[in-house]
């Protein structure tokens, strides 16, 4: 069954929902699905602006179809070579072989990598700059290298104001009949999965988002609508999720706040991570939030490390090293370029305490301008009441470093 909507009166969503599939990217729980969008412009030509997933062919050629109604396929437009994006090309090419394609270089060259047969087609390599009338409307494209792959590029429709944005401003969660932004309480159902997808995604590349970012500046008069690849289209109030790209591109908290992330073996450390969350509480910090790194993915406590100020390590000593799933988080904290926090460091261990140390040194040699309290909590086996003032010196200090603490991008 078709299910479309519409863009503007000239532009139509044509992609898919994805409830089926477990793992973005076989490695990033999606338990609310995904959205595969892709954009058809009815013009004096037909411009279909990206693929989907090969796992959403069958949809999206049903979809086409019905809009096209009887026409022809005149151009795709791709984006970006990502499968999850551009799977169905090849099938495109199958059922309208007249097809035109609009890439770049490096596109084209990953087209080919992928086995897409595109040397039959006529190719337009664009590249920064150039501009392309369909008939009314008019596009000019936007080199977006590194967001996040190295080919990838947005599309600028200057007739609509519609910016076919690639995988920047995408988001996890289906859209299952909603379209805009303003149709849901994103805030409240929506934010924290946007943030998950871009940290998580395309946290690596933050300056290569803010040169995007300074390049969209420049036209930001022009843009009406963002149409990412995943997720919602903005309509309106496009710049409170420009900022949100901003505050995440650059490293800066969104919010002043503590996210506790603990192992535990036998619940000793995590019972002094949530002694220390009601010693917060209590000091009236109440932006506080506990995960247990063992049960949670690391996709989701990376999206909190973006968001929060603070961020308390609680790690019991394992092996005399770092209790390993604890390691991970900092290691993709490392790869992700997670920056500009202060930290703060619970340490346990039976008979040699040496998480505490090792949790420092890995911070201290592979993250930038991160704040290392020089309050720890030190913990042999468990926590007694003796470890009171040591608790609330812990809980003070990070209370009074809030105080240093800026949000602001501007």
């Amino acid at each position: 069954m078709v299910n479309v909507r519409k863009i503007t009166e000239d532009i139509t969503w044509v992609g898919a929902n994805d409830h089926r599939l477990n793992l973005f990217e076989n490695i990033h729980p999606i338990p609310q699905g995904v959205s595969y969008n892709s954009y058809l412009l009815l013009d004096e030509k037909t411009v279909l602006f990206d693929t989907v997933d090969w796992s959403a062919c069958r949809q999206m050629i049903e979809n086409i179809r019905h809009v096209l109604a009887g026409r022809p396929l005149d151009y795709l437009v791709i984006n970006h070579l990502e499968p999850d994006h551009a799977a169905c090309i090849e099938e495109i090419l199958l059922i309208w072989p007249e097809v035109e394609l609009f890439s770049t270089e490096k596109g084209f060259m990953l087209a080919k990598q992928f086995g897409f047969t595109v040397d039959k087609q006529v190719c337009h390599t664009v590249k920064e700059g150039d501009t392309f009338s369909f008939g009314k409307h008019t596009v000019t494209f936007i080199d977006a290298p590194m967001v996040h792959w190295p080919e990838a590029m947005v599309t600028l429709d200057l007739t609509d104001g519609v910016l076919f944005s690639a995988d920047a401003f995408g988001s996890f969660i289906a859209n299952d009949g909603k379209m805009f932004a303003d149709e849901v309480d994103f805030d409240r159902d929506y934010l924290d999965e946007a943030r998950r997808y871009l940290t998580n995604i395309v946290g690596k590349y933050g300056p290569h988002v803010q040169f995007l970012l300074g390049k969209a500046a420049k036209v930001l008069d022009k843009i009406k609508i963002i149409a990412p690849l995943h997720g919602l289209c903005w309509r309106k109030d496009l710049m409170y999720f420009i900022d949100k790209y901003d505050h995440w591109s650059k490293y800066v908290p969104e919010e002043k706040g503590v996210m506790i992330v603990y192992a535990s073996m036998y619940g000793n450390t995590e019972s002094a991570a949530q002694a220390l969350a009601g010693r917060l509480c209590e000091k009236g910090m109440t932006n506080v939030h506990v995960f247990d790194v063992s049960n949670t993915h690391v996709s989701y406590l990376i999206a909190n490390a973006f968001k929060y100020s603070h961020i308390v390590l609680a790690s019991v000593t394992y092996n005399l090293n770092i209790y390993p799933v604890m390691f991970d988080f900092l290691d993709e904290m490392r790869m992700l370029h997670v920056q500009n926090r202060t930290c703060a460091i619970i340490e346990n261990g039976s008979w040699a305490i040496k998480s505490g140390d090792l949790m420092q040194k890995f911070i201290e040699g592979n993250l930038k301008n991160m704040t290392i309290l020089n309050e720890r909590l030190t913990i042999a086996s468990s926590a007694g009441e003796e470890k009171d003032g040591e608790l609330d010196r812990l809980a003070q200090a990070i209370v009074d470093s809030m105080e240093e603490v800026s949000t602001d991008t501007h």
